[in-house]
């Protein structure tokens, strides 16, 4: 299976930005769907955006929609969460995941397949 790595968490202020990575092991993640989903502590592992194996669609939580960006560069096998205007309710560990049987991107946690370890953002205010 295809490993994820995900980087770029961290302490920010409210209204700042940040940017997460997640390298994948293997070139075949350019055939796969990515999300993006994040999980804080008590709560279930939600979905903040998602793109398609192209990179042509992309979907996104109501919660970011504007705020965020999702990309990819499938020459480096790096899909991209570029996070803007940061608020306090975004603090969550962060997860990358590959959906293996799916071009598009999908909203649905249980349709992926592999996932990253996390890394953890934290907003202040």
């Amino acid at each position: 299976q295809v490993q994820l790595v995900e980087t770029g968490g961290g302490l920010v202020q409210a209204g700042g930005s940040l940017r997460l990575s997640c390298a994948a092991s293997e070139r075949t993640v350019s055939t796969y769907a990515m999300g993006w989903f994040r999980q804080a502590p008590g709560k279930e592992r939600e979905f903040v955006a998602a793109i398609s194996r192209t990179g042509a669609r992309t979907s996104y939580a109501d919660s970011v929609t504007g705020r965020f960006t999702i990309s990819r560069d499938n020459a480096k096998n790096t899909v991209y969460l570029q996070m803007n205007s940061l608020k306090p309710e975004d603090t969550a560990v962060y997860y990358c995941a590959a959906d293996y049987h799916r071009g598009i991107p999908t909203r649905n946690k249980i349709e992926y397949d592999t996932w990253g370890q996390g890394t953890q953002v934290t907003v202040s205010s």
